[in-house]
């Protein structure tokens, strides 16, 4: 599978995203503090600016094409990670977790986000390379997923029916105070785990859901393991930030669930018919936009109407 990633491009953006991770919780975010509307707007406009200037250095360093590839999965990615922060919403509802420990819990589940999705990546990647056909049950997948998500709504979490969740509360003695801000504490010398690790399991597990979504999504808009690397991981950097921006208004994105799911059946629809005909990237870009936009201005529109006037 040709790809514009040569090792000394997957190096340093790896290690580019290392340090922007280590610069986040070990400067920027070292004292455990609720995130205010302010900082999370600045966090929210420089993870997109680095997109966007990583995405015009792919545009000038290997042509439009790569260019608008990179771009179309990052905003497919970035709609996506909206999906996400409902989801969040109700994790951090259903455990009561203090504000100021929700970065943290974020910080470390996106970690793990990111570590899940470089394996689903490279195992998708090797896949096509070597059975052609899993494309179609790719598109297949998408079809069906988006079609669910408009007949039967999005996706719900039951934190209590998880069983991964189940076995980390029957085998692991746990505390029932966040009060440390820490995952584990050491107590009459048994190490026991606090709420917080069972909330961040929580956020992991969910977001194996999110990730069989997205990378068949991405994988439908281009084949370049790098890009499509990137342009998921550069949307998935800026989801703690966007989460404290959106959290309290996400739910007035009432029609956002319908758009996401009638751009997963178009992504899948040009995976399906890919051999037979070429859906031109700037086609593909263009439809998602228009999408998401309309699903974005209608959701806003209806939020409006339904808002109680003053008398």
């Amino acid at each position: 599978m040709t790809s514009i990633g040569t090792p000394l491009l997957w190096t340093a953006f790896v290690l580019a995203v290392t340090l922007l991770l280590v610069l986040d919780l070990a400067v920027l975010h070292r004292k455990a503090h609720a995130v205010g509307l302010r900082e999370a707007a600045a966090w929210s406009i420089v993870w997109v600016l680095l997109s966007l200037f990583f995405g015009t250095w792919i545009v000038l360093e290997f042509g439009t094409r790569e260019g608008l590839e990179f771009f179309t999965g990052y905003l497919i990615e970035k709609a996506l990670s909206v999906d996400n922060i409902f989801v969040f919403v109700m994790i951090f509802s259903y455990f009561s977790v203090p504000p100021r420990f929700q970065h943290r819990i974020l910080f470390w589940g996106i970690l793990g986000a990111i570590l899940m999705r470089a394996g689903f990546i490279l195992a998708g990647a090797a896949l096509i390379e070597a059975f052609h056909w899993v494309i179609y049950v790719f598109g297949a997948f998408l079809i069906f997923t988006g079609i669910k998500i408009l007949t039967h709504g999005d996706k719900k979490v039951e934190p209590e029916k998880n069983p991964v969740v189940r076995l980390f509360q029957r085998w692991l003695p746990m505390t029932s105070s966040y009060e440390s801000g820490r995952f584990f504490l050491r107590v009459d010398g048994k190490v026991v785990a606090t709420p917080l690790a069972l909330v961040l399991v929580t956020v992991e597990t969910t977001d194996v859901v999110f990730a069989v979504d997205s990378i068949p999504a991405i994988f439908a808009v281009t084949r370049d393991p790098y890009l499509v690397f990137t342009s998921n991981i550069c949307a998935v950097l800026g989801l703690r930030a966007m989460y404290f921006l959106l959290a309290a208004v996400v739910d007035r994105f009432v029609y956002l669930g319908a758009g996401l799911g009638i751009v997963l059946a178009f992504v899948g629809v040009k995976m399906v018919v890919s051999d037979i005909f070429h859906i031109p990237i700037a086609v593909s870009l263009a439809v998602v936009v228009g999408i998401l936009s309309a699903a974005v201005v209608l959701s806003l529109l209806k939020s409006r109407r339904a808002a109680p006037t003053r008398q």
